[in-house]
């Protein structure tokens, strides 16, 4: 999502808060830790969709975490969780909140976080 000026320096492409329509944070509570997958929508559909939407899309055919998506699209937290979060009312994501058995994460979601964070 950024470009380079040629001197090395990474700018963005866009103002990261004018695709949330300024928006920095969702609807509703969304971890960072949250797990997204991708749905299988139409070819006619995907064309519909802005850069944005269809690169996460594309990261999400196998799951990753809502921190896993900003850091890889390079925007801001906040603005991934908006993005994610529309996408999902949408129906164009799903979203795998973590379950807290006892005040404990599961440690097979901690796992796939941690795992997810190494490959970045």
């Amino acid at each position: 999502m950024y470009g380079s000026d040629g001197a090395g320096d990474e700018e963005p492409l866009f103002r990261p808060y004018a695709v949330t329509g300024g928006r920095s944070e969702p609807r509703y509570h969304l971890a960072m830790e949250t797990l997204i997958s991708s749905m299988s929508i139409p070819d006619d559909e995907m064309a519909l969709l802005t850069p944005e939407q269809e690169a996460i899309m594309q990261l999400c055919r196998s799951f990753r975490s809502v921190a896993e998506i900003s850091a890889l699209l390079r925007v801001p937290l906040g603005v991934a969780r908006v993005l994610v979060a529309d996408m999902s009312d949408e129906g164009l994501v799903r979203l795998h909140q973590p379950r807290l058995s006892q005040g404990q994460p599961d440690l097979n979601m901690l796992e796939r976080v941690l795992s997810g964070l190494r490959r970045l």
